[in-house]
């Protein structure tokens, strides 16, 4: 199934949605471009800072907004996409249940070895007790050494310190009836890994509510460590039970091999590192090789796009956000 398409018009046609026009060598602009939504795909957004790839995620997420059957939910840490609230796009904080993450993610989370004494703790105690004042309860009453106890006690108090477990928190299925923008900003790294460790992939098995589209940005961050095996999962197996997953960062080079094999749009800003650009290069060779760099866009909202299921790749220039982007930085009065 093609990934870009032509739109109808400035509503796109229920299908693809609205994304850009397509860009000629003269910088003329041609026929509008949508992105197809009818179906599941894996993509990533690549660009230096400041280059747009926050404004073009926020794109893919109006469009999403405006069609039937999907649902964006937003890993927002900078604090960008609460203008999508216009779009109908709930912004709320990010919860988690201590439930929904596997006892190994538990272990990565907190940086303990499964196999040491703490760190089998916390697995055991992950495995037996649904929130996480149970897993402390259940730590302090284990059988186990007072030294083993402490260790993993602390560990989980560390946890509850970031504040973002709740029992009562949002599942997974409960985020697809609207989507939702997890407004970050408050939150350390590790516990927006937590956020995104939770099992929306599992929600799109289960075929509870829209189908999801988890749109990460920055995401080097925040979907490293032990959000890691999770988002890999959705760019190996999201096809089937029809979850999407669209990563954003400004560091291609830090990009697992998986997500750079699995995707299937590429969308690539402006970049100046040369780790980079060589990175991106060793990403889809067949089209990008050889003078990888005089290809790249260098106007601020153009973008090379790579269209891997008709191994197409064009020139588009990012249509206007019709909701308030935030991404912008601060600058003196």
């Amino acid at each position: 199934m093609d990934v870009l398409g032509r739109d109808s018009g400035e509503d796109g046609d229920g299908v693809h949605g609205r994304f850009g026009r397509y860009l000629a060598a003269d910088q003329s602009l041609g026929a509008r471009v949508g992105v197809d939504f009818a179906g599941p795909h894996a993509g990533i957004v690549v660009g230096k800072r400041g280059s747009g790839k926050s404004y073009t995620l926020g794109v893919l997420a109006e469009g999403l907004a405006e069609t039937t059957g999907v649902a964006p939910v937003v890993v927002d840490p900078m604090g960008a996409f609460g203008g999508l609230a216009a779009a109908g796009v709930p912004v709320v904080e990010p919860r988690v249940r201590a439930s929904a993450l596997p006892p190994r993610a538990w272990c990565e989370l907190l940086d303990l070895d499964p196999a040491g004494s703490a760190g089998t703790l916390v697995w055991r105690a992950a495995t037996e007790a649904e929130t996480l004042d149970a897993m402390r309860a259940w730590v302090a009453d284990a059988d186990a050494t007072a030294a083993a106890r402490r260790a993993a006690a602390n560990h989980l108090e560390l946890a509850d310190s970031w504040g973002c477990f709740a029992p009562d928190a949002p599942t997974p299925m409960d985020l697809l009836a609207d989507g939702a923008v997890l407004d970050g900003t408050g939150l350390e790294t590790t516990a927006l890994q937590a956020v995104v460790a939770a099992g929306r992939y599992r929600a799109a098995v289960d075929r509870a509510g829209n189908l999801p589209w988890l749109l990460i940005d920055e995401s080097h961050a925040c979907a490293s460590g032990a959000a890691a095996a999770a988002v890999d999962t959705l760019y190996t197996r999201g096809r089937a039970p029809g979850a999407s997953v669209v990563l954003a960062t400004q560091r291609p080079s830090a990009l697992p091999e998986t997500v750079i094999s699995q995707s299937d749009l590429v969308v690539v800003h402006r970049l100046t590192s040369q780790r980079d650009v060589d990175a991106l290069a060793a990403m889809r060779p067949t089209y990008l090789s050889g003078g990888v760099g005089a290809k790249l866009p260098s106007r601020t909202g153009d973008a090379l796009v790579v269209d891997d299921a008709t191994e197409t790749m064009c020139a588009v220039r990012i249509r206007e956000r019709w909701t308030e982007h935030g991404g912008g930085s601060r600058v003196a009065e």
